[in-house]
């Protein structure tokens, strides 16, 4: 999958370590190129990258999870768009393609996790097509406290 746009921006699926780490802007915290090659390296594990004249302007990552008794779906693990490049239909064409990408891997649908305040992202899941499926509560472990 190579999508061009006429909007001046690319789409292109990330296939080395090199293309992840070039993209170190858009993340939360410097990537280590030993996760990314595991990254890579994992069924499943997939990175779309939106270039902007050659350089990554932004990025959605997602994962398959298959359950014995609902088949595979896939989760939109993380959206990012460079601040330059916002408001652009980048967000909205990355969360489409990795929609196009699920679908074609026989995924029955595809779900994100978003906080209610971040209109960003709410903004930019709803122009792709995605429903609020309704509240729910998000726990999480810290795993690594008292390491």
């Amino acid at each position: 999958m190579d999508t061009g746009t006429d909007t001046g921006f690319r789409i292109r699926p990330a296939t080395t370590t090199a293309e992840l780490l070039a993209a170190a802007h858009l993340y939360d915290a410097p990537p280590r190129p030993g996760w990314a090659d595991r990254f890579l390296a994992a069924d499943g594990h997939l990175m779309l990258i939106a270039y902007v004249d050659g350089a990554p302007a932004g990025f959605v990552s997602g994962i398959e999870m298959l359950h014995p008794d609902k088949g595979t779906e896939m989760c939109l693990y993380e959206l990012s768009v460079d601040e330059a490049h916002r408001r652009r239909g980048i967000g909205r064409a990355l969360t489409e393609a990795l929609a196009a990408e699920a679908r074609g891997r026989g995924c029955y649908d595809m779900w994100v996790g978003v906080e209610r305040d971040n209109e960003a992202a709410l903004a930019a899941y709803r122009s792709a097509g995605a429903a609020d499926d309704g509240v729910f509560a998000m726990l999480t472990w810290d795993l690594t406290a008292g390491h």
